[in-house]
C-alpha cells in the first residue's frame, strides 16, 4: 500500500518527484531537509506522524498495534459509519471512538496532490535547501524556490511549524480549528476558522473563512489536515454529537438546544460539542442554574424594558413554531380516534387534546409582564430588618405573619422561580431573603389549611369523596419550586462568611462554620429560634414532597414527577439527622397525616393523586428509630393506591382518559404505574423488615398489603422477602413472620388460580416449602383446601407429591402416626383431583396411593370409569404401562384394549408416535396367551390402516408361541399360532389388503424421485404376501393389476417388470 511507504507511479501522485526515496516515507524528501521546510512531515511530532501513517524510522520498534485498532482502521477505510450503524444496533463507545480516529485521512501526499499543481518537473514540496542548480541556472533555481514557497502546501507547513493551529477540535467525521496567518507589512494578523469534513479516510469537503475560491486547498487547510495527521493525539476527539445528544435525556436535550440558539457564533458544531460536555457534567456551571432558563432570562431583575420586548417577540416567534416542543413532552393527538371515542358524560371536561397545551416557550412568555417593582417584594430582597408587628388574622393573603415576619403570596413556582432568577444573575443575598419569606408563606398556609379541614373533616369524611386541591404539583413542577427553594437555603449551610458578606446579621456569629458540611447557621430575624437554613430547607423538601397533586397526563410529565421526587428524597438522605431535624420530621409527619384534602397522606385523597409511597418510605426509615409509632402511621396511610381499586366513588372521575383501558380498573394513562407498584411494594417490605419480631405490627402491615396491593408478583415478593427474613441463618425462625409470609402465599394463590402466570408453578413449589416450614398443620390445611387454591394438576403433581417425599418428613421430624395421617390427606386430595381431573390426574393418583390398597382400587375405578368418556389413548397407554410396570398384567391388558378403541392410524402415518404403544399392547396381549391375543387382533385390524405396523405385528406373532402361561395358571401347548386360522388369518389379510390400498394411494401422486423407494416398499408388501399358502398367486396378480392399471406410468412399471417380472 501506498500509505505503508511504497512510492505510486508518479502519473498517479502529482507530488511524487525526483529525489525521494523508496525507504522514506509518504511526504519526506530523501537526504533530509532544511530548517522551514524540505520534508512533507517535518515538524516536533514525528513519533505522532509515525504512528499515524502506520510507519517508524528504521531502527525504531514498535509495539503490535491492538486487535481493536487494525479492525477499526479497517472498518473505517471502508465502511460508512452509516453502515455501521444501521448493521450493529449497539456499537460500544470505546469501537465508535477508534472507528471515528482513523477515519482521518492518514497520507500527507493526498493533502499535498490536492493542495498543490505544478506540471513542471520540481518537487514543490523541496526546500531551498535540495541540490544546488549548476551554474548559470542559479536565478532560475531561486525564482523557482521563491514560487515553491507560495504553494499552499508549503505555506501550510510553515503555518504549522509556526504554530499557528490551535482551538483543534474532532467531532465525528467533522475537524474544526482556528488558523492564525501571520501579521504582513501590508496587512494584519488575521484568525481562520476552518472546518473540514471527511468520510473513509478522505476529505470530502472544507470550508474556510479565509474566502478562497480555487480548488484546491488553501493553506490554512493544508496546516489544519497536517496537524491532524502529525498530531492525532494532541486532537480533541469527540463521538458524532448524535451519539452525544443520544446520551441526554429531554430535560439535558431541551437546555442544550435553548443555550445554543442564545450562543450567537459561527462555529455551530464546537459551541454544541462544549455545551453538551457541560450539561453532561454534573459539576459544570452551566448545571447550577436550575429551572427555566428562560424564566431566569426573562425575569432577570435587571432587563431593560427593551430587552424584555425583544425577548417576547423572539419567545412568540419561537412559539408559533408548528413543531415547538410542548411543555408536558406529549406533542401531537397520538391517539384520536381512541380519545373521541371515549365516553363523555354530560359533567366531563373538556378533552385534552383539544385543550391548548404549554409549549417549553409559554412560561417564559408569560413571565415577560411579571416585574419587580412592587414595593413588598423590593423590601423583602433588599433588607434584613424588614418587619412588621401590627398583625391582623383577618385576611388571607397577609403581607406579615403573626411574628411581623414578611410574607409573598404569589403563585409558588413564579416565586420560586424569581428566586431561581435570582440565584442565576448572581444576587444569592435577595435570593436568599425572598426564598425564607415563600417558605414562612408556605408554612401558613399549611397551618390554615389544617384548621379548614378539621372545619370540615365530619363531612368530608362522611362523604368520603374529595377534590383535588393542587392541579398543578411542586414536585416533578417545569419551574421546580421545590427544589429551588432547597437549593437556594442548602447553599446557605454551606457557604463560609466571605461569601454571603452582605449578609450582616446571618455572618455576625459564623465563628468557625467554615466547614462544607451542611451547617445549622445562627437563627435569622425571619426563622424562630432554633431554626437554621438546614431545617427550613429540610421543612420545605418535606411540605412539597407530602402535598397531594393530581397525577399529570403523559409519560414524560408523570417520569419528571418520579425522578424529582427520588433526586430531593436522595439530596435529603444525605443530611444526618439530629435532634432538631426529628423534631421536624415529626411535625410534618402529624401535619401531613391530618392535613385532610391538602396532603397526600390525609386521610381522604382524590383517586388520581400522586401516591406517596417513595416519600413514605424515606419518612418512615428517618423516623423509625425515634418515633415508631408515627413512622409506622405514616407509612400504613400511604400504601393506599386507590387508582387501582375496583369502585371508585361518584363523581370522582375529574377528566377523561387518554387511551381506552384494555385492563379493567387500570387506568393506561398512568404509564409510570409499574414504577409506582414497585415503589408501594418496597415500603411494605420496609415494613415488614422492622416489624419483624413484634406480633402486632406484623398482622398490621399484613392486612394492609392484603388491602392494598393488587399485583400477584409484588404479593409474592413479599411473600418471599418475609420468607427470607424470618428463616435467616444467624436466628431461630420468626414464626409470626412465617405465617404473614404462608398468607401472603395463600394469597397469591387465590389470586393466580384461575388467571396465566409464567412463575405459577414457582409459587406453587415455594408455598409448600414455606408451608414446611410452618409445620404439619400449614401443610394439612392446604391440602384440606387445596381447591381454592390449586389447579388438579398441581395439587396432585406438586403438592401431594411433595408432601410425601422423604425429605419433608424428615424436615418435619415426624413420627409413624403423623407421617400416616399427612399420607392419608395426601392421598385424599389425589383421588379428589382424580376425579376432577383423571386426564390429568389419574396417573398422579394412582402413583400415591400404591401402598394403600383401598385408595389405589379406588384410583384405578375412577380410571376404567373415565377411560370411555374423556381420556386419550396416550392417556390410557401410559396408565396402562404403569400397570404393567406395578406387576397388574391384566390391568394393562383391560386398559391397552381400551386405548386401542380411542386410536386411528391411516395408511402414511408410518411414524406416528402411537405405533410403539401399538406394538407393545400387542407384545402384551401376545405374553399373556392365545385368547388375549385373539381378542385385542380385531381391536387393531379395526384401528390400524398402515401396512408396515401391520406387517410388523403379524411378524412379531409368528416368531414365538403366545405366554406359556395364560388366565388361572393353564399352561399353553406351546406350538406356533397358524396363519390359516384365527386370529392370525384376520391379521394377514387386513395386512395384505392395507399394502393393496397404500399401493393404490401412493400411485395416485407419485412423482420419479419416488420411485426406488416405492420397489422396496412393493419389496416389503411381497414378503407379506408369501407368508399365505397362496400368498404368491396373490402378489402375481397384483403386480399384473398394476401394470394394466398404471400402464401411462411406463419408466414405473420398467422397473415393476425388472424387480418382479
Amino acid at each position: 500500500m501506498a500509505e505503508r511507504g511504497q512510492l505510486p507511479h508518479p502519473a498517479k501522485r502529482l507530488c511524487c518527484r525526483p529525489g525521494y526515496g523508496s525507504g522514506c516515507r509518504p511526504g519526506q524528501r530523501a537526504g533530509g531537509s532544511g530548517p522551514g521546510g524540505g520534508a512533507l512531515c517535518a515538524g516536533p511530532s514525528s513519533a505522532a506522524a509515525a504512528a499515524a501513517l502506520g510507519l517508524l524510522p528504521l531502527g525504531k520498534t514498535q509495539s503490535p498495534e491492538s486487535l481493536l485498532d487494525i479492525a477499526a482502521r479497517k472498518v473505517a477505510e471502508k465502511w460508512p459509519f452509516q453502515r455501521v450503524e444501521e448493521r450493529f444496533e449497539r456499537i460500544p463507545e470505546p469501537v465508535q471512538r477508534r472507528i471515528v480516529y482513523w477515519s482521518f485521512p492518514r497520507s500527507e501526499r493526498e493533502i499535498c496532490m490536492y493542495s498543490s499543481f505544478n506540471t513542471g518537473a520540481e518537487d514543490p514540496a523541496a526546500g531551498p535547501g535540495g541540490a544546488a542548480a549548476p551554474g548559470g541556472a542559479m536565478d532560475a533555481a531561486a525564482a523557482a524556490a521563491a514560487d515553491e514557497n507560495r504553494l499552499p502546501f508549503r505555506r501550510g507547513i510553515a503555518l504549522l511549524d509556526g504554530g499557528c493551529v490551535d482551538n483543534v477540535l474532532q467531532v465525528g467525521f467533522h475537524l474544526s480549528g482556528t488558523v492564525t496567518e501571520p501579521a504582513m507589512q501590508s496587512e494584519p494578523e488575521t484568525v481562520c476558522n476552518v472546518a473540514i469534513s471527511f468520510d473513509r479516510c478522505k476529505i470530502t469537503s472544507v470550508t474556510c473563512s479565509c474566502g478562497n475560491k480555487d480548488i484546491f486547498y488553501c493553506a490554512h487547510v493544508v496546516a489544519l489536515s497536517l496537524y491532524r495527521i502529525r498530531k492525532p493525539d494532541q486532537v480533541k476527539l469527540h463521538l458524532p454529537i448524535s451519539e452525544t445528544l443520544f446520551q441526554m435525556n429531554r430535560d439535558q436535550l431541551q437546555k442544550f438546544v435553548q443555550y445554543l440558539i442564545t450562543v450567537h457564533h459561527t462555529e455551530v458544531l464546537p459551541t454544541a460539542q462544549k455545551l453538551a460536555d457541560e450539561i453532561l457534567s454534573q459539576n459544570s456551571e452551566i448545571n447550577q442554574v436550575h429551572g427555566a432558563l428562560w424564566m431566569c432570562i426573562v425575569l432577570n431583575p435587571h432587563c431593560k424594558l427593551e430587552q424584555k420586548s425583544s425577548w417576547l417577540k423572539q419567545l412568540k416567534k419561537w412559539n408559533s413554531v408548528d413543531v415547538c416542543p410542548w411543555e408536558d413532552g406529549n406533542h401531537g393527538n397520538e391517539l384520536p380516534n381512541l380519545t373521541n371515542a371515549l365516553p363523555q358524560g354530560a359533567n366531563a371536561n373538556q378533552d385534552s387534546s383539544n385543550r391548548p397545551h404549554r409549549t417549553v416557550f409559554t412560561r417564559a412568555i408569560e413571565a415577560c409582564d411579571l416585574h419587580w417593582q412592587d414595593s413588598h417584594l423590593q423590601h423583602i430582597i433588599s433588607s434584613d430588618l424588614y418587619t412588621n408587628y401590627c398583625y391582623h388574622d383577618d385576611t388571607e393573603n397577609l403581607l406579615f405573619d403573626s411574628q411581623g415576619w414578611p410574607l409573598w403570596h404569589e403563585h409558588v413556582p413564579t416565586a420560586c422561580a424569581r428566586v431561581d432568577a435570582l440565584r442565576s444573575h448572581g444576587y444569592p443575598r435577595e435570593a436568599l431573603r425572598l426564598a425564607i419569606a415563600i417558605v414562612n408563606t408556605l408554612r401558613r398556609q399549611q397551618q390554615k389549611q389544617l384548621e379548614m379541614f378539621r372545619a370540615q373533616k365530619k363531612d368530608l369524611l362522611h362523604r368520603g369523596v374529595t377534590s383535588i386541591t393542587n392541579l398543578e404539583g411542586w414536585v416533578g413542577h417545569p419551574l421546580d419550586p421545590i427544589g429551588t427553594l432547597f437549593g437556594s437555603l442548602m447553599e446557605a449551610c454551606r457557604v463560609d462568611d466571605d461569601s454571603f458578606h452582605g449578609f450582616s446579621d446571618f455572618t455576625e456569629n459564623l465563628g468557625q462554620c467554615k466547614s462544607l458540611e451542611y451547617q445549622h447557621l445562627p437563627a435569622h430575624k425571619f426563622l424562630e429560634e432554633g431554626e437554621s437554613y438546614l431545617t427550613l430547607a429540610v421543612e420545605v423538601a418535606l411540605i412539597g414532597l407530602g402535598q397531594q397533586r393530581i397525577m399529570p397526563d403523559g409519560l414524560y410529565a408523570q417520569e419528571k414527577v418520579c425522578r424529582n421526587e427520588e433526586q430531593l428524597i436522595s439530596k435529603l438522605q444525605e443530611i444526618e439527622l439530629d435532634d432538631t431535624l426529628v423534631k421536624i420530621f415529626r411535625k410534618q409527619a402529624v401535619f401531613l397525616l391530618e392535613g385532610g384534602p391538602y396532603s397526600g397522606l390525609g386521610e381522604v385523597i382524590h383517586r388520581e393523586s400522586v401516591p406517596m409511597h417513595t416519600f413514605a418510605k424515606y419518612l418512615f426509615t428517618s423516623l423509625l428509630p425515634h418515633d415508631a409509632e408515627l413512622a409506622y402511621k405514616t407509612a400504613l396511610r400511604a400504601m393506599r393506591l386507590l387508582v387501582l381499586e375496583s369502585t371508585a366513588p361518584s363523581g370522582d372521575l375529574s377528566r377523561p382518559h387518554h387511551i381506552a383501558s384494555v385492563v379493567p380498573n387500570r387506568y393506561p394513562r398512568w404509564f409510570t404505574l409499574s414504577h409506582i407498584e414497585s415503589q408501594q411494594c418496597e415500603l411494605a417490605s420496609t415494613m415488614l423488615t422492622a416489624a419483624k419480631g413484634d406480633v402486632r405490627r406484623l398482622e398490621t402491615v399484613l392486612e394492609s398489603i392484603q388491602k392494598n396491593i393488587h399485583s400477584s408478583s409484588h404479593i409474592f415478593k413479599l411473600a418471599q422477602d418475609a420468607f427470607k427474613i424470618a428463616t435467616l441463618m444467624d436466628s431461630l425462625p420468626d414464626i409470626t413472620l412465617l405465617k404473614v409470609s404462608l398468607e401472603l402465599g395463600l394469597q397469591v394463590m387465590r389470586m393466580t388460580l384461575s388467571t396465566l402466570n409464567w412463575r405459577r408453578r414457582e409459587m406453587v413449589r415455594w408455598l409448600v416449602t414455606c408451608a414446611t416450614e410452618v409445620g404439619v398443620y400449614a401443610l394439612d390445611s392446604i391440602m384440606q383446601n387445596w381447591f381454592t387454591l390449586f389447579t388438579p394438576t398441581e395439587a396432585t403433581s406438586i403438592v401431594a407429591t411433595t408432601v410425601m417425599s422423604n425429605s419433608t418428613i424428615v424436615r418435619l421430624h415426624l413420627d409413624c402416626h403423623q407421617q400416616e395421617k399427612l399420607a392419608g390427606s395426601a392421598r385424599t386430595l389425589a383421588l379428589q383431583c382424580a376425579m376432577k381431573d383423571p386426564q390429568n390426574c389419574a396417573l398422579s393418583a394412582l402413583t400415591l396411593c400404591e401402598k394403600d390398597h383401598i385408595a389405589f382400587e379406588t384410583a384405578y375405578q375412577i380410571v376404567l370409569d373415565a377411560a370411555t368418556a374423556g381420556m386419550s389413548y396416550s392417556q390410557l397407554f401410559t396408565i396402562a404401562r404403569y400397570m404393567e410396570h406395578r406387576g397388574y398384567p391384566m390391568r394393562a391388558y383391560k386398559l391397552a384394549t381400551l386405548a386401542m378403541t380411542h386410536l386411528n392410524l391411516s395408511y402414511n402415518q408410518d411414524t406416528h408416535p402411537a405405533i410403539n404403544d401399538v406394538l407393545w399392547a400387542c407384545a402384551l396381549s401376545h405374553s399373556l396367551g392365545k385368547n388375549e391375543l385373539a381378542a385385542i387382533i380385531p381391536l387393531v385390524v379395526k384401528s390400524v390402516k398402515c401396512a408396515t405396523v401391520l406387517s410388523d405385528i403379524l411378524r412379531r406373532c409368528t416368531l414365538t408361541t403366545p405366554g406359556m402361561v395364560g388366565l388361572h395358571g393353564r399352561r399353553n401347548s406351546g406350538k406356533l399360532m397358524s396363519l390359516d386360522k384365527a386370529p392370525l388369518r384376520q391379521l394377514l389379510d387386513a395386512t395384505i389388503g392395507a399394502y393393496i390400498n397404500t399401493t393404490h394411494s401412493r400411485l395416485t401422486h407419485i412423482s420419479p424421485r419416488h420411485y426406488s423407494e416405492f420397489i422396496e416398499f412393493l419389496s416389503k408388501a411381497r414378503e407379506t404376501f408369501l407368508m399365505a399358502h397362496d400368498g404368491h398367486i396373490q402378489f402375481t396378480q397384483f403386480i399384473d393389476n398394476l401394470k394394466q392399471i398404471y400402464k401411462g406410468k411406463k419408466k414405473l412399471m420398467m422397473l415393476v417388470r425388472e424387480r418382479f417380472g
